[in-house]
Protein backbone atom coordinates (compact mmCIF):
# COMPACT_ATOMS: atom_id res chain seq x y z
CA UNK A 1 0.00 0.00 0.00
CA UNK A 2 1.19 3.65 -0.38
CA UNK A 3 -1.26 5.59 1.12
CA UNK A 4 -0.80 8.81 -1.72
CA UNK A 5 -1.90 6.33 -4.23
CA UNK A 6 -4.75 7.75 -6.87
CA UNK A 7 -5.66 4.58 -8.41
CA UNK A 8 -7.72 4.43 -11.63
CA UNK A 9 -7.58 0.26 -12.11
CA UNK A 10 -9.32 -1.19 -15.02
CA UNK A 11 -8.95 -4.78 -16.08
CA UNK A 12 -10.91 -6.41 -18.71
CA UNK A 13 -13.99 -7.67 -17.60
CA UNK A 14 -13.67 -11.27 -17.52
CA UNK A 15 -10.29 -12.53 -17.86
CA UNK A 16 -9.72 -16.31 -18.72
CA UNK A 17 -6.20 -18.40 -18.53
CA UNK A 18 -5.47 -22.06 -18.87
CA UNK A 19 -4.89 -25.04 -21.00
CA UNK A 20 -7.34 -25.82 -23.30
CA UNK A 21 -9.54 -22.64 -22.02
CA UNK A 22 -10.16 -22.01 -25.64
CA UNK A 23 -13.42 -24.48 -25.96
CA UNK A 24 -15.00 -23.09 -23.55
CA UNK A 25 -15.57 -19.98 -25.16
CA UNK A 26 -19.09 -20.69 -27.38
CA UNK A 27 -21.10 -21.37 -24.34
CA UNK A 28 -19.77 -18.27 -22.48
CA UNK A 29 -20.62 -16.00 -25.40
CA UNK A 30 -24.09 -17.86 -25.38
CA UNK A 31 -24.44 -16.94 -21.80
CA UNK A 32 -23.61 -13.21 -22.47
CA UNK A 33 -26.63 -13.09 -25.19
CA UNK A 34 -25.12 -12.57 -28.78
CA UNK A 35 -25.74 -14.23 -31.46
CA UNK A 36 -23.68 -12.56 -34.60
CA UNK A 37 -20.31 -12.39 -34.40
CA UNK A 38 -17.34 -11.38 -36.46
CA UNK A 39 -14.73 -12.85 -35.99
CA UNK A 40 -11.17 -11.22 -36.79
CA UNK A 41 -8.12 -12.91 -37.44
CA UNK A 42 -5.73 -13.29 -40.35
CA UNK A 43 -5.11 -16.04 -43.20
CA UNK A 44 -2.82 -18.44 -41.53
CA UNK A 45 -4.91 -18.78 -38.62
CA UNK A 46 -7.83 -19.07 -40.96
CA UNK A 47 -6.01 -21.92 -42.83
CA UNK A 48 -3.42 -23.38 -41.28
CA UNK A 49 -4.59 -24.24 -37.96
CA UNK A 50 -8.36 -25.56 -37.07
CA UNK A 51 -8.80 -22.98 -34.17
CA UNK A 52 -11.35 -20.54 -36.33
CA UNK A 53 -13.30 -23.26 -37.80
CA UNK A 54 -13.26 -25.07 -34.60
CA UNK A 55 -14.95 -21.93 -32.88
CA UNK A 56 -17.29 -21.01 -35.75
CA UNK A 57 -18.72 -24.76 -35.80
CA UNK A 58 -18.85 -24.95 -31.64
CA UNK A 59 -20.70 -21.14 -31.81
CA UNK A 60 -22.78 -22.31 -34.64
CA UNK A 61 -24.20 -25.76 -32.78
CA UNK A 62 -25.48 -23.31 -30.12
CA UNK A 63 -26.93 -21.10 -32.49
CA UNK A 64 -24.63 -18.35 -33.02
CA UNK A 65 -23.72 -16.86 -36.20
CA UNK A 66 -20.27 -16.00 -36.43
CA UNK A 67 -18.57 -13.99 -40.19
CA UNK A 68 -14.85 -14.17 -40.39
CA UNK A 69 -12.56 -11.44 -41.48
CA UNK A 70 -9.30 -12.70 -42.36
CA UNK A 71 -7.38 -10.30 -43.74
CA UNK A 72 -5.68 -8.70 -40.93
CA UNK A 73 -1.80 -8.09 -40.80
CA UNK A 74 1.01 -6.88 -39.05
CA UNK A 75 0.69 -3.40 -38.11
CA UNK A 76 -2.66 -2.76 -39.53
CA UNK A 77 -3.53 0.32 -41.21
CA UNK A 78 -6.20 3.00 -40.78
CA UNK A 79 -6.41 2.27 -44.58
CA UNK A 80 -7.17 -1.33 -43.78
CA UNK A 81 -9.46 -0.91 -40.44
CA UNK A 82 -11.64 1.85 -43.04
CA UNK A 83 -11.40 -1.65 -46.16
CA UNK A 84 -12.49 -4.11 -43.55
CA UNK A 85 -15.31 -1.97 -42.06
CA UNK A 86 -16.92 -1.19 -45.38
CA UNK A 87 -16.32 -4.83 -46.56
CA UNK A 88 -18.09 -6.27 -43.58
CA UNK A 89 -21.12 -4.10 -43.54
CA UNK A 90 -22.20 -5.33 -47.03
CA UNK A 91 -21.76 -9.03 -45.87
CA UNK A 92 -23.51 -8.43 -42.85
CA UNK A 93 -26.42 -6.70 -45.08
CA UNK A 94 -27.46 -4.49 -42.70
CA UNK A 95 -27.79 -6.80 -39.69
CA UNK A 96 -24.61 -5.56 -37.80
CA UNK A 97 -22.96 -7.84 -35.39
CA UNK A 98 -23.87 -7.65 -31.38
CA UNK A 99 -19.64 -8.65 -31.05
CA UNK A 100 -16.44 -8.95 -31.99
CA UNK A 101 -13.84 -11.94 -30.83
CA UNK A 102 -9.84 -10.87 -31.91
CA UNK A 103 -8.05 -14.23 -33.10
CA UNK A 104 -3.94 -13.59 -33.34
CA UNK A 105 -0.98 -11.27 -31.94
CA UNK A 106 -1.64 -7.59 -31.06
CA UNK A 107 -1.74 -6.53 -34.72
CA UNK A 108 -5.18 -8.28 -34.94
CA UNK A 109 -6.63 -7.51 -31.54
CA UNK A 110 -5.92 -3.50 -32.30
CA UNK A 111 -7.45 -4.33 -35.73
CA UNK A 112 -10.61 -6.04 -33.85
CA UNK A 113 -10.92 -3.07 -31.03
CA UNK A 114 -11.13 -0.46 -34.36
CA UNK A 115 -13.67 -2.11 -36.01
CA UNK A 116 -15.72 -2.62 -32.94
CA UNK A 117 -16.16 1.73 -33.16
CA UNK A 118 -16.32 1.69 -37.06
CA UNK A 119 -18.75 -1.41 -37.43
CA UNK A 120 -22.07 0.62 -36.21
CA UNK A 121 -21.52 3.56 -38.13
CA UNK A 122 -19.34 3.11 -41.08
CA UNK A 123 -17.06 5.82 -40.40
CA UNK A 124 -13.57 5.88 -40.72
CA UNK A 125 -11.48 4.97 -37.96
CA UNK A 126 -9.62 8.53 -38.11
CA UNK A 127 -13.11 10.21 -36.37
CA UNK A 128 -12.45 8.40 -33.31
CA UNK A 129 -8.34 9.54 -32.88
CA UNK A 130 -8.17 10.96 -29.44
CA UNK A 131 -11.87 10.73 -28.93
CA UNK A 132 -14.32 8.41 -29.44
CA UNK A 133 -17.22 10.52 -28.31
CA UNK A 134 -20.10 9.47 -26.94
CA UNK A 135 -20.07 6.07 -29.12
CA UNK A 136 -20.57 2.89 -27.40
CA UNK A 137 -18.33 0.53 -29.27
CA UNK A 138 -19.28 -3.09 -30.11
CA UNK A 139 -18.24 -5.85 -27.01
CA UNK A 140 -15.27 -7.47 -27.80
CA UNK A 141 -13.40 -11.12 -26.85
CA UNK A 142 -9.37 -11.09 -27.17
CA UNK A 143 -7.61 -14.31 -27.78
CA UNK A 144 -4.23 -13.61 -28.02
CA UNK A 145 -1.72 -16.34 -30.07
CA UNK A 146 1.52 -14.74 -28.41
CA UNK A 147 2.76 -13.69 -25.68
CA UNK A 148 3.67 -10.50 -25.24
CA UNK A 149 1.58 -7.59 -26.59
CA UNK A 150 -0.91 -7.52 -23.82
CA UNK A 151 -3.51 -5.50 -25.61
CA UNK A 152 -6.39 -7.80 -24.62
CA UNK A 153 -5.83 -5.93 -21.09
CA UNK A 154 -5.10 -2.47 -22.56
CA UNK A 155 -7.59 0.73 -23.65
CA UNK A 156 -6.22 1.42 -26.97
CA UNK A 157 -5.89 0.36 -30.51
CA UNK A 158 -2.56 1.03 -32.63
CA UNK A 159 -2.86 2.05 -36.08
CA UNK A 160 -0.32 3.08 -38.95
CA UNK A 161 -1.83 6.13 -41.03
CA UNK A 162 -0.55 5.97 -44.22
CA UNK A 163 -0.81 9.88 -45.05
CA UNK A 164 2.10 10.47 -42.70
CA UNK A 165 4.42 6.90 -42.11
CA UNK A 166 3.38 7.76 -37.76
CA UNK A 167 1.26 5.16 -35.39
CA UNK A 168 -2.05 6.68 -34.17
CA UNK A 169 -4.37 5.68 -31.13
CA UNK A 170 -7.55 5.08 -30.44
CA UNK A 171 -7.94 5.18 -26.75
CA UNK A 172 -10.73 4.46 -24.65
CA UNK A 173 -11.71 1.99 -21.51
CA UNK A 174 -14.61 1.45 -23.52
CA UNK A 175 -12.05 -0.48 -25.78
CA UNK A 176 -11.15 -3.04 -23.49
CA UNK A 177 -12.29 -6.76 -24.20
CA UNK A 178 -15.47 -7.98 -22.39
CA UNK A 179 -13.62 -11.36 -21.86
CA UNK A 180 -10.16 -11.99 -22.33
CA UNK A 181 -8.95 -15.69 -23.28
CA UNK A 182 -5.72 -16.47 -22.63
CA UNK A 183 -5.27 -20.23 -23.80
CA UNK A 184 -0.90 -20.97 -23.61
CA UNK A 185 -1.99 -23.81 -25.94
CA UNK A 186 -2.18 -21.45 -28.51
CA UNK A 187 1.26 -20.03 -29.00
CA UNK A 188 3.29 -23.64 -28.68
CA UNK A 189 3.82 -23.58 -32.26
CA UNK A 190 4.99 -19.78 -32.38
CA UNK A 191 7.95 -19.69 -34.05
CA UNK A 192 11.26 -18.23 -32.58
CA UNK A 193 11.72 -14.64 -34.02
CA UNK A 194 7.81 -14.12 -33.25
CA UNK A 195 8.09 -15.49 -29.63
CA UNK A 196 11.57 -13.30 -28.96
CA UNK A 197 10.03 -10.66 -30.03
CA UNK A 198 6.68 -10.98 -28.42
CA UNK A 199 8.78 -12.10 -25.03
CA UNK A 200 10.51 -9.42 -24.94
CA UNK A 201 8.14 -6.47 -25.40
CA UNK A 202 6.01 -8.50 -22.35
CA UNK A 203 9.27 -7.93 -20.34
CA UNK A 204 9.35 -4.30 -21.46
CA UNK A 205 5.72 -3.52 -20.63
CA UNK A 206 6.12 -4.86 -17.33
CA UNK A 207 9.57 -3.12 -16.37
CA UNK A 208 8.54 0.34 -17.77
CA UNK A 209 5.24 0.34 -16.47
CA UNK A 210 6.96 -0.18 -12.76
CA UNK A 211 9.27 2.22 -12.89
CA UNK A 212 7.42 4.49 -14.57
CA UNK A 213 5.47 8.19 -13.16
CA UNK A 214 3.61 7.74 -9.50
CA UNK A 215 -0.07 7.82 -9.69
CA UNK A 216 -0.33 11.07 -7.79
CA UNK A 217 2.30 12.69 -9.73
CA UNK A 218 0.39 11.66 -13.37
CA UNK A 219 -0.94 14.19 -15.53
CA UNK A 220 -4.96 12.69 -16.14
CA UNK A 221 -5.79 16.06 -17.82
CA UNK A 222 -8.84 16.09 -16.12
CA UNK A 223 -9.90 13.24 -17.74
CA UNK A 224 -12.73 11.24 -15.48
CA UNK A 225 -11.83 8.00 -16.45
CA UNK A 226 -8.42 7.97 -18.02
CA UNK A 227 -6.93 5.09 -20.02
CA UNK A 228 -3.70 5.58 -17.77
CA UNK A 229 -2.95 6.63 -14.84
CA UNK A 230 0.28 6.15 -13.60
CA UNK A 231 1.81 3.41 -11.48
CA UNK A 232 0.21 1.99 -8.14
CA UNK A 233 1.01 -0.62 -5.34
CA UNK A 234 -1.78 -2.55 -7.59
CA UNK A 235 0.07 -2.05 -10.74
CA UNK A 236 3.53 -3.08 -9.46
CA UNK A 237 2.22 -6.04 -8.21
CA UNK A 238 1.86 -7.30 -11.80
CA UNK A 239 5.04 -5.26 -12.72
CA UNK A 240 7.17 -7.30 -10.28
CA UNK A 241 5.55 -10.79 -10.81
CA UNK A 242 5.93 -10.04 -14.63
CA UNK A 243 9.97 -9.17 -14.88
CA UNK A 244 9.85 -12.31 -12.61
CA UNK A 245 8.09 -14.80 -14.64
CA UNK A 246 9.90 -13.09 -17.59
CA UNK A 247 13.38 -13.80 -16.55
CA UNK A 248 12.45 -17.08 -15.86
CA UNK A 249 10.71 -18.14 -18.69
CA UNK A 250 11.85 -15.66 -22.30
CA UNK A 251 14.65 -17.26 -23.51
CA UNK A 252 13.47 -20.83 -22.31
CA UNK A 253 10.60 -20.36 -24.52
CA UNK A 254 12.71 -18.60 -27.69
CA UNK A 255 15.05 -21.95 -26.80
CA UNK A 256 13.04 -24.94 -27.26
CA UNK A 257 9.31 -23.49 -28.53
CA UNK A 258 8.41 -27.27 -26.97
CA UNK A 259 8.79 -26.29 -23.93
CA UNK A 260 5.40 -25.91 -22.28
CA UNK A 261 6.32 -24.71 -18.47
CA UNK A 262 7.96 -22.00 -20.62
CA UNK A 263 5.46 -21.06 -22.72
CA UNK A 264 2.97 -21.39 -19.26
CA UNK A 265 4.82 -19.60 -17.46
CA UNK A 266 5.41 -16.43 -20.49
CA UNK A 267 1.73 -16.76 -21.34
CA UNK A 268 0.85 -15.33 -17.23
CA UNK A 269 3.57 -13.09 -17.81
CA UNK A 270 2.28 -11.38 -20.88
CA UNK A 271 -1.59 -10.71 -18.84
CA UNK A 272 0.56 -9.76 -15.76
CA UNK A 273 2.41 -6.97 -17.61
CA UNK A 274 -0.99 -6.26 -19.83
CA UNK A 275 -2.71 -5.76 -16.29
CA UNK A 276 0.16 -3.47 -15.35
CA UNK A 277 1.12 -1.29 -18.12
CA UNK A 278 -2.60 -1.11 -19.16
CA UNK A 279 -3.52 1.18 -16.08
CA UNK A 280 -0.03 2.44 -15.26
CA UNK A 281 0.86 3.30 -19.03
CA UNK A 282 4.29 3.68 -20.33
CA UNK A 283 7.40 5.71 -21.25
CA UNK A 284 10.36 6.83 -22.89
CA UNK A 285 11.42 3.01 -24.50
CA UNK A 286 7.80 3.17 -26.27
CA UNK A 287 8.13 6.27 -26.98
CA UNK A 288 11.79 6.10 -28.70
CA UNK A 289 10.54 2.72 -30.44
CA UNK A 290 7.98 3.85 -32.32
CA UNK A 291 10.50 6.64 -33.60
CA UNK A 292 12.83 3.83 -34.07
CA UNK A 293 9.90 1.88 -35.90
CA UNK A 294 9.63 4.61 -38.34
CA UNK A 295 12.97 4.54 -39.77
CA UNK A 296 13.88 0.86 -39.96
CA UNK A 297 10.03 -0.38 -40.23
CA UNK A 298 11.08 -3.25 -37.68
CA UNK A 299 8.93 -5.48 -35.15
CA UNK A 300 7.80 -3.67 -32.07
CA UNK A 301 9.10 -6.11 -30.10
CA UNK A 302 12.63 -5.79 -31.30
CA UNK A 303 12.25 -1.58 -31.65
CA UNK A 304 11.50 -1.93 -27.62
CA UNK A 305 14.56 -4.29 -26.61
CA UNK A 306 16.83 -2.08 -28.24
CA UNK A 307 16.21 0.84 -26.38
CA UNK A 308 15.76 -0.67 -23.13
CA UNK A 309 18.58 -0.94 -21.41
CA UNK A 310 19.74 2.83 -22.35
CA UNK A 311 16.46 3.81 -20.45
CA UNK A 312 17.46 2.00 -17.64
CA UNK A 313 20.32 3.05 -17.43
CA UNK A 314 18.94 6.77 -17.37
CA UNK A 315 16.48 6.04 -14.79
CA UNK A 316 19.44 4.71 -11.57
CA UNK A 317 18.54 7.81 -10.01
CA UNK A 318 15.11 8.25 -9.85
CA UNK A 319 14.32 4.40 -9.63
CA UNK A 320 17.20 3.55 -7.82
CA UNK A 321 15.44 1.12 -5.16
CA UNK A 322 13.75 -0.84 -8.03
CA UNK A 323 16.10 -1.46 -9.93
CA UNK A 324 18.14 -2.97 -6.86
CA UNK A 325 15.32 -5.32 -6.87
CA UNK A 326 14.99 -6.02 -10.24
CA UNK A 327 19.09 -6.52 -10.04
CA UNK A 328 18.42 -9.11 -7.52
CA UNK A 329 15.74 -11.33 -9.61
CA UNK A 330 18.34 -10.78 -12.19
CA UNK A 331 21.26 -12.75 -9.94
CA UNK A 332 22.95 -9.74 -8.97
CA UNK A 333 22.70 -10.09 -4.85
CA UNK A 334 26.48 -9.88 -4.17
CA UNK A 335 28.87 -6.49 -4.50
CA UNK A 336 27.80 -2.46 -3.85
CA UNK A 337 24.89 -1.11 -4.66
CA UNK A 338 26.71 0.99 -7.45
CA UNK A 339 27.94 -2.15 -9.00
CA UNK A 340 23.97 -3.69 -9.22
CA UNK A 341 22.80 -0.42 -10.67
CA UNK A 342 25.40 -0.46 -13.50
CA UNK A 343 24.87 -4.24 -13.96
CA UNK A 344 21.39 -4.18 -14.31
CA UNK A 345 21.25 -2.47 -17.96
CA UNK A 346 24.21 -4.55 -18.94
CA UNK A 347 21.98 -7.60 -17.83
CA UNK A 348 19.15 -6.47 -19.65
CA UNK A 349 21.42 -5.81 -23.01
CA UNK A 350 23.21 -9.19 -23.15
CA UNK A 351 19.44 -10.82 -22.43
CA UNK A 352 18.60 -8.94 -25.71
CA UNK A 353 21.31 -9.98 -27.21
CA UNK A 354 20.92 -13.77 -26.35
CA UNK A 355 17.41 -13.26 -28.44
CA UNK A 356 19.14 -12.68 -31.76
CA UNK A 357 18.12 -8.59 -31.67
CA UNK A 358 20.69 -5.46 -32.23
CA UNK A 359 21.58 -4.40 -29.18
CA UNK A 360 22.56 -0.38 -30.66
CA UNK A 361 20.90 1.21 -32.51
CA UNK A 362 24.08 1.59 -35.44
CA UNK A 363 23.50 -2.35 -35.70
CA UNK A 364 19.82 -1.76 -36.05
CA UNK A 365 20.10 0.29 -39.36
CA UNK A 366 20.19 3.68 -38.28
CA UNK A 367 22.89 6.58 -38.48
CA UNK A 368 23.90 8.32 -36.65
CA UNK A 369 22.64 11.70 -38.74
CA UNK A 370 19.25 10.07 -37.95
CA UNK A 371 19.68 10.89 -33.98
CA UNK A 372 18.38 14.53 -34.06
CA UNK A 373 14.95 13.43 -35.82
CA UNK A 374 14.79 10.39 -34.34
CA UNK A 375 14.50 12.23 -30.64
CA UNK A 376 12.80 14.73 -32.14
CA UNK A 377 10.39 12.23 -32.96
CA UNK A 378 9.94 10.45 -29.52
CA UNK A 379 9.55 13.33 -27.71
CA UNK A 380 6.67 13.99 -29.97
CA UNK A 381 4.94 11.56 -27.94
CA UNK A 382 3.98 13.67 -25.92
CA UNK A 383 2.23 10.88 -23.75
CA UNK A 384 5.21 8.52 -23.12
CA UNK A 385 7.74 11.54 -22.84
CA UNK A 386 5.06 13.18 -20.38
CA UNK A 387 5.31 10.52 -18.00
CA UNK A 388 8.96 9.59 -18.09
CA UNK A 389 10.05 10.13 -14.37
CA UNK A 390 13.53 11.95 -14.32
CA UNK A 391 13.83 15.97 -14.14
CA UNK A 392 14.72 17.30 -17.84
CA UNK A 393 13.26 14.72 -19.86
CA UNK A 394 14.93 16.10 -23.28
CA UNK A 395 18.10 16.31 -22.05
CA UNK A 396 17.58 12.56 -20.82
CA UNK A 397 16.22 11.28 -24.35
CA UNK A 398 18.57 13.29 -26.35
CA UNK A 399 21.40 11.44 -23.99
CA UNK A 400 19.21 7.77 -24.28
CA UNK A 401 19.38 8.04 -27.97
CA UNK A 402 23.03 8.87 -28.14
CA UNK A 403 24.19 6.39 -26.04
CA UNK A 404 22.02 3.41 -27.67
CA UNK A 405 23.28 4.32 -30.97
CA UNK A 406 26.93 4.05 -29.65
CA UNK A 407 26.31 1.44 -27.53
CA UNK A 408 27.35 3.11 -24.24
CA UNK A 409 25.78 2.39 -20.59
CA UNK A 410 27.13 3.58 -17.74
CA UNK A 411 28.48 0.54 -16.36
CA UNK A 412 31.01 -0.32 -19.44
Amino acid sequence: MRSNDLIHFCPPGRLILGCGTRHQLPALVQRMGWRTGLLVTDRFFAEHTPWVRDYVSAASALGIHTEVYDGGMADPSTTLCDEATQAMRLRFAGRLPDHVVALGGGSNIDLAKALCLTLPTGRPVRDFVGDIGSLVPLPMVAIPTTSGTGSEATPGAILVDPENATKVAVMDNRLRPQIALIDPELSYTCPPRVTADAGIDAFTHAVESWLTMDSWAFDRAGHPDPGYSGRSSLTMLFARESTRLCIAWMERAYQNGQDQDARIGMAYASIYAGLSYGSAGLNAVHGAAYAVAGITHKSHGSTNAVMLPYVLDALRDTRRDELLEMGRMLGLGDGSAEAVLDAVPQRVRDMVGRLGIPTNLRDFGIAESDLPALTRDALAVTRLAKAFPVPDVEAAYDRIVRNAFHGVLSGG
